[in-house]
This record gives C-alpha cells, structure tokens and sequence, in this order.
C-alpha cells in the first residue's frame, strides 16, 4: 500500500490527540498524581500482556541493573517530573495549549543529547528551536496597553508547559541510552521477537518506576485519598483507560510500525502534529473560540519541528 508509514503516522498523531483530550477529562476529574498512576498501572498491565504473548514472559526478563537505572532515571524525569508538569499544566491552560509546549520536546532532546551524549548541536538545530519557541511566542503573546508585551495565558500553566516539555524531551534520551544498554544484554538464544518487543518492555520498566514515584510523591502529601476515591469513579476510570489505550499501547506500537515503513524523520513529523489536531475538536467540546494568532503559532512551531527532523 503506497503512502503506508505516513497514514500510521497521521494515524498515530489522532491516537495521541485523543489520549491528550482524555488526559485532560480524567486529570480534572480524578486529579493529575491519581490520573498518572492509574494510568500507568493500566499501562504496565497491557504491555505484561503484549510481553507474555509476543516474548513468552510477563515482565522484562534480560534487563540488568544498568539497563534498570538508565530507565528508572528516564521514568522519573520523563513521567514524574514531565507528565506531572503535563498532566498540571492541562488543569491550568487546557490540553490544547499544553499540547503546544510539547513540541518544545525535540529542542529539549537535542540539547540533552549534546550535554549526554555528546551529539553534535547544528547550526540548523539551533534555526529549528528558535522557530518552534516563535511559534510558541506567537500563540501565548499579544500586547496589550501601551504596546507592552504580555502573557494571555497564566504564568504558572506556562511554566508547566515549558517543564512538559523539557521532562519530555530529556527522559526521551534517558530512555535511548537505557534501551541501548537493555539491548546489549539480551542473550542470542533469546526469542527473535525481542528485538521488536524491546521498546515494550522499556516502556514497561519505565512505567512501573513511574508509577511508584508517583505513588511516594502522593503518600509524601498525604493525598492517597484521592486515589481511594478515583478507583471508585467509574467515569474517570473510562477516561483513564481510553488514554491508556490510545497512548501507551496503540500510539507506542503504532509509532514502531510507521518508522518501519517510512523514513524516522517523516513519520516523526506527522506523529507531532497532535498540536494541530487538537485545535478544533478542544474548541468544539469546551466551546472555546480560536484566534488566528494560535493557528499562526501552532503552525509556526510545527515548521520548527519538522525542521528538526527534515533538513
């Protein structure tokens, strides 16, 4: 079928549109500390299952300790830290808004990697960051009286975005190094299907971690009765599994099958238009009007992204 990758990619980009709109629902309604462990339980649970059927074992069975602490460490920058700033970031300025800060991920994972890794930073990495911080610029600037400069939006949503974004973008290259290191240690008379699975069962790793610190996180703030409560409601409940669903296990294995099928860079663009997506279906369900300067910003900032991976 021509065009395959780039379909899954648009595909992956809707799956994770709905995953952000659930997000929203379920963090106003449950909280974002009980939204994010359920959620992460529900993931670990369905990729045991992927495990069990595709590799013979429930669990990841050949990482060692290193491929652990590289993972734990990507678990509790990316999910705890990041998702908590995300999830947050939702109940202060909506998915819609919080969305756009994601795509800062890419400039944050490029400037981790050089800092981690050693990678190289490039003169067109750097034109691809100050277009993605224009374009968010644009959609969360207008002036006001005098021709002052200032914010539409409240200063604490947009340091919860910009802390997404970059918990994002530095657990992404945690959880490379990490994979590498899982990778490494995998024995020969493995099952073949561990290669493909291994992204599963980091996610798996990094889901169980993520979930525990967010559990000591809760008991440290003595609100574990909010998480009595949201295992009650059924309503929130619904929603956790929908973005569960369309999250962590039909986007994660969907985003494999795209880049199998087309380039890294081209399906990686595709799967970061979640911003442009979310635009008109948040304004229809919260009755929201959209301003020509927001669509010039998403827009503006989708152009950094795909420099990113296209030049």
């Amino acid at each position: 079928m021509p065009h395959l990758g780039e379909i899954i990619s648009l595909v992956v980009a809707m799956s994770w549109t709905v995953t952000a709109l659930f997000a929203d629902k379920a963090s106003h309604r449950l909280g974002s500390m009980s939204t994010n462990i359920l959620r992460l339980v529900l993931a670990a649970v369905f990729l045991s299952l992927i495990m069990w059927v595709g590799a013979g074992h429930p669990y990841p069975v050949y990482a060692d300790g290193k491929a652990w602490a590289w993972l734990a460490a990507s678990a509790l920058v990316g999910y705890v830290f990041g998702d908590w700033c995300l999830f947050n970031c939702y109940l202060s300025i909506g998915a819609r808004f919080g969305q756009l800060f994601m795509t800062l991920a890419p400039p944050m994972a490029a400037i981790a990697g050089w800092a981690i890794l050693g990678e190289t930073l490039s003169w067109k990495s750097g034109l691809a960051m100050a277009v993605t911080l224009c374009g968010i610029a644009i959609s969360i600037l207008s002036r006001g009286e005098g021709h002052q400069v200032r914010l539409t939006l409240p200063l604490k949503g947009v340091l919860l975005g910009l802390g997404a974004g970059l918990g994002q973008g530095v657990g992404l290259v945690l959880s490379k190094v990490g994979m590498e290191h899982y990778a490494e240690v995998i024995p020969p008379d493995a099952p073949a299907s561990m290669g493909t699975l291994l992204p599963f069962a980091s996610t798996m790793i990094r889901a169980i971690i993520g979930g525990a610190g967010f559990l000591t996180l809760m008991a440290l703030q003595k609100k574990s009765a909010e998480l009595k409560s949201a295992v009650h409601d059924r309503k929130g409940l619904g929603y956790v599994l929908i973005l569960t669903l369309f999250g962590p296990v039909l986007g994660v294995s969907l985003s494999l099958m795209a880049v199998q099928y087309t380039s890294a860079g081209i399906a990686s663009t595709l799967m970061a238009l979640t911003p442009v997506f979310i635009l008109f279906p948040y304004a229809f369900i919260y009755k929201q009007r959209i301003k020509f300067r927001e669509i010039l910003g998403v827009v503006v900032s989708m152009t950094g992204v795909a420099l990113f991976f296209l030049l």
